[in-house]
Parts: structure tokens; C-alpha cells; sequence
């Protein structure tokens, strides 16, 4: 392919509204345009990366056993409303609007797929003898992210792979388990293909639901996820999963006494904490939700944060929402800001691990400007729920006992055990050897085909631009042909591109008649694994050169020695 005849827009400024290198790269190498916030255009160059990604996808899943088919991007809320997920999701699923009950005001776009295919698997799987089966496709996506950012990473349409298992048992020949760990295999293949250094993690299942699920992690300072490891790598979760040790209690046995001191307008933890000169780590902070319509308390350390996955999972309630003014005074007789779990009763409370082990703790008295010191869990209120409700910190040890660190990190992957809340929740059902009915269990698989592209990028890139895995580059070879005017010049650059073409590579000729440091910059910012420089200087002295994008090493060769290398060099 000849520069003069393709589409490529490359730019040497970065633009001031993109902020990770993926998003500034992107757009600079011309692989992407913006047409609205969280939707993009994919330039010539950019799709042809995406595609490199697909076809590796597809060629992996098949390899699975799974089967390629395409559902609708519009979905009948109907079906939404069978499985409660309209709520669990909200305003993350986009809805269209139309005048009364028409068709428009019944219909959302789907962020995902499975209650359509739940619904096919109903129609037409019936016996035990169809199942095992697992079916896929690569579609375009659409949530209702309120602020989509850093370019591809977080936006509001989106490419995915998802794949959905159905199964007759969880254990055995055939079984979920089996399936998993198949799905699970097919994307450290897609991951290692695609040249990420990716990391699988425990994670949490989210509004997807179900029994357990993994992500596939790239480690970058642009990720808005955190993922939190042991030093030794023996333990690694996402932050919305990570476990953390027991904190030890660090009591003597000399419990102050109970006091009732006056806050006034001291709400916070900072507040209260300075005016009264204690650390955060003595509060007791009391969040109160409604959790399926009911209230829920929430205790952990003032250092600490709830976190509300854990909590709903310890809950097991579906919906989590944070309580409002009205239901904060009901329950506590006191203005935001003044809680406590002291006093309260006929509220359900759930106190986080470390709440258990404190002593002489400061927390709300449930009394307008006031709160409690000298409190004491089991001697001044019960604790009859307690678990690891919170994030870990910096500090924190894994269950084994290595120290926690923290990365930030983008999800490309996530495989769910999603067991029978579909099935169940839509009645799809099987038939067993005897003719006795049960839901069949499920797994589900999503792939973020943009996000692999960026991440691609985040993971390989230097301050001239982007260093793509060879698998995945938009053109794998670029000849730079520096005298244009020259017909040696050519005509060995024209046989190169030929020759390497001829040999199954993708090839960019540079033939622009720029000048040399211009080709040389842009095949830099593209990110070409491979470039051939065809100069008539070189050619008096009888050899191209070869440079290795990532490494910057030149090779001098003769023209008819650059083929076997190059074929080397990517092989």
C-alpha cells in the first residue's frame, strides 16, 4: 500500500483536551476522530488495528468451540424487567424515547447481552442433549456513561466480543467449570497474542451478577481501576474484590468510659477529628444505605472506606443506594453528619472487620452537634454482623500475610460463573435423561476490543509515539523511500514492498517526496514494528537499512538480504 494512495492524517501537536498517551497518540497518529463524547470514528489506520484485534479474537474463540452469531443492538425492556436489571443498571442503559407507550418507550440499547440470548436459549434449548454450547459475536455496545474520558478507554459505544455458556451441571464432563476454564485459556491466548502484559485477577461480578468471576488487567497510570497484588504475586484482585488480613486488636484492657461532647457543625471525619485531636483511624463511621428497599448500616474505620461491592455480596442484596436526608433523621433523630451506632436498633448493621477491634473510638452520638467518645463495640453497642466491607488501603497484608501493593490498571477482559440468576429469573430451562425440568447454568465472557487497542498502546509507546505488538500493527513493515525522484531509488522499493507483501506481510510504502526526518518521524508516531530505508546514498554503498522500531537498532543489509531478515525479525 503507498502512503499517496491511503488515508493517513498524522499530527505533531497534542491535543490539549486528551490527557493519557493512548487517547493523545491515538488521535495524533491518526487513528481515531472524536464525532461526540464517548463515541469515535475509526480512520483507516486505527481499523485496521481494531480488525488485527477482532480477527485474533474470532480465531480464538472458535478455537474454543464457540459459536459465532450477531443479536440486536436494540433490546425490548421487557425482557430487562424479567431479570430486575433495569434498576441494577440505571442510567447506565440507554432507553429511547418516544411519545406514550409506542415502540420507542419499550426499547433500550443494549450494554450488554444477556438477556437476549437467555431468551433464544429458552426458545430453542429444550433437551440435555444440546447442551453443553457457547455462543459469541463482536458487537457494538452502547452505556450511558455520565463522563466518558481518556479517549477509547471510557466511552458510550463500544466494539465487544461477548460470549455466553450454557451448561447442565457446574461440576464434571461438560460442566461450567469446564467451560470457564476453557473461556479463561482462550483469553490468556487473545491477551498474549495481542502483546499485552495483562494480569488475571479475582473480581467482582458487579450488575452482571453471578457466583465468580476473573478480570484481565493491564497495568497503566491511565487505568481508572486499581489492581492490588502481593509483592510475591501469590495473590492479585481487583480493588472492588481484594481481600485484606484481619486487623489485630490492639486493646489493653482499659476501656475509657462513654462520653457525650459537643460538635457543633462538625460533620466530617476531618472535622471531628481535628477539633477533638484524634486520629481518623479512632472514628467510627456510620454510612447509611437502602439496600432493597431497606435501610442498611454500614460501619467502618474513618480511614477507611465501604466498599460496596463486598458490602452488598455480605448483604446479598441486589440494589445499594445511599440513604437521603429524611431517612438519615428518622432513623438517627439527628442531622446528616451525627450518626452512630450507639443507641440505634431495629436497623440492620454490618460492621467491617476493623470496626471489631477498636477501642475508645469516637462516633456520632445521634444528636445534633454531638458526638461520642470512649466507645467500646460489644460493651457500648452489639455487633451481630461482621466481615471485610471495606477497600484496602496502602498497608493492608493479603490473607496469606505478603504486604499489598496497588497499580492502576485498564479491564480488557472479564469471565463471569454467572450460575442460573438468568435462567432462572426467564425461565430457561432443559429437560434431563429422565424428563425432569431445571434452569440451565450459565457463563458469560466479555472482551473489550477498543480497550486492547489502547491498552496496546499505553503498554508500548516512547516520547516519537507508538510501539505496536507486531500482531496487532496496522501495517507491520514501512519502506521509507527517501529520493523519490531517483528510479534506483524506486525501483528497488517498489520489488521490497512487493516481495514482503508477496510473503503475507502488510506493507506501508512511503513514497511522499517529504523530507527524510519528516518519514522517519511519522513512521515513529504510527508505530510501524519495521521499517526499510531506501536511500540513493545507501544504494551507492549497496545495502537498505533496517531499524527495529522498538529497540531503534539499525541493520545495513543488501536489498536482496532484507526480506529473509525482516521475515526473521517478525516471525
Amino acid at each position: 500500500m503507498r502512503w499517496t494512495q491511503f488515508f493517513i492524517v498524522t499530527a505533531k501537536e497534542t491535543p490539549s483536551d486528551a490527557v493519557v498517551p493512548s487517547h493523545q497518540l491515538m488521535l495524533r497518529a491518526g487513528l481515531i476522530r472524536q464525532v461526540v463524547a464517548g463515541a469515535y470514528t475509526y480512520l483507516p489506520l486505527g481499523l485496521r488495528s481494531l480488525r488485527k484485534v477482532e480477527a485474533i479474537v474470532r480465531e480464538e474463540m472458535n478455537r474454543a468451540g464457540a459459536i459465532e452469531l450477531h443479536m440486536p443492538a436494540m433490546h425490548p425492556i421487557e425482557l430487562w424487567e424479567q431479570t430486575g436489571r433495569v434498576a441494577a443498571m440505571g442510567d447506565v442503559l440507554l432507553r429511547l424515547h418516544g411519545r406514550g407507550e409506542d415502540w420507542r418507550s419499550r426499547t433500550v440499547l443494549g450494554p450488554t447481552h444477556e438477556e437476549i440470548i437467555t431468551e433464544h436459549a429458552r426458545t430453542y434449548l429444550n433437551s440435555y442433549k444440546q447442551l453443553p454450547v457457547n455462543f459469541y459475536q463482536i458487537q457494538t455496545k452502547f452505556r450511558g456513561e455520565a463522563r466518558p474520558k481518556s479517549g477509547v478507554l471510557r466511552t458510550r459505544e463500544f466494539l465487544m466480543k461477548d460470549a455466553y455458556s450454557f451448561h447442565t451441571c457446574k461440576e464434571g464432563p461438560g460442566g461450567l467449570d469446564e467451560g470457564y476454564q476453557a473461556m479463561y485459556d482462550a483469553y490468556c491466548r487473545i491477551f498474549s497474542r495481542c502483546g499485552l502484559p495483562y494480569v488475571a485477577v479475582e473480581a467482582d461480578s458487579g450488575p452482571i451478577g453471578g457466583d465468580a468471576s476473573h478480570e484481565f488487567m493491564v497495568e497503566t497510570d491511565a487505568g481508572e481501576d486499581f489492581l492490588v497484588k502481593t509483592d510475591d504475586g501469590s495473590y492479585a484482585a481487583n480493588l472492588e474484590r481484594a481481600e485484606v488480613a484481619p486487623v489485630a486488636d490492639a486493646g489493653d484492657g482499659q476501656d475509657e468510659p462513654l462520653k457525650l461532647v459537643s460538635t457543633p457543625g462538625h460533620t466530617t471525619i476531618e472535622q471531628v477529628s481535628t477539633l477533638l485531636g484524634c486520629a481518623p483511624s479512632k472514628m467510627i463511621k456510620t454510612i447509611i444505605y437502602v439496600a432493597d428497599g431497606a435501610p442498611l448500616i454500614a460501619l467502618v474505620r474513618g480511614d477507611h472506606n465501604v466498599n460496596e461491592a463486598k458490602l452488598k455480596r455480605v448483604a446479598r442484596v441486589l440494589t445499594l443506594e445511599p440513604a437521603d436526608p429524611a431517612l438519615i433523621k428518622n432513623l438517627t433523630e439527628a442531622e446528616v453528619g451525627y450518626a452512630g451506632p450507639v443507641g440505634l436498633s431495629n436497623v440492620r448493621i454490618i460492621a467491617d472487620q476493623a470496626v471489631t477491634v477498636m477501642h475508645d473510638a469516637v462516633t456520632g452520638a445521634n444528636k445534633t452537634d454531638h458526638h461520642l467518645t470512649g466507645v467500646n463495640p460489644g460493651r457500648d453497642f452489639e455487633i451481630r454482623e461482621a466481615a471485610d466491607i471495606r477497600d484496602a488501603v496502602p498497608g493492608d497484608r493479603a490473607k496469606n500475610g505478603r504486604p499489598l501493593t496497588f497499580r492502576k490498571c485498564i479491564e480488557v477482559g472479564h469471565v463471569f460463573k454467572l450460575g442460573t440468576k438468568y435462567s432462572v429469573a426467564m425461565g430457561a430451562e432443559f429437560l434431563d435423561e429422565k424428563g425432569a425440568s431445571h434452569p440451565m447454568i450459565m457463563g458469560c465472557y466479555g472482551i473489550g476490543l477498543n480497550r486492547i487497542v489502547a491498552a496496546a498502546i499505553e503498554a508500548s509507546h516512547d516520547a516519537n509515539g507508538i510501539i505496536w505488538p507486531a500482531s496487532i500493527a496496522p501495517f507491520r513493515v514501512i519502506v521509507c523511500s527517501l529520493d523519490v525522484r531517483e528510479a534506483e531509488v524506486m525501483s528497488v522499493s517498489q520489488k521490497l514492498h512487493d516481495e514482503l507483501e508477496s510473503a503475507g506481510l502488510d506493507v506501508l510504502w512511503d513514497d511522499r517526496d517529504q523530507r527524510p526526518g519528516v518519514k522517519f518521524k511519522d513512521a515513529d508516531l504510527i508505530g510501524v514494528p519495521v521499517r526499510i530505508t531506501v536511500g540513493k546514498k545507501g544504494l551507492a554503498e549497496g545495502v537498505v537499512e533496517v531499524t527495529t522500531r522498538k529497540d531503534g537498532q539499525i541493520r545495513k543489509l543488501a536489498p536482496e538480504q532484507a526480506r529473509a531478515e525482516i521475515l526473521r525479525l517478525l516471525s
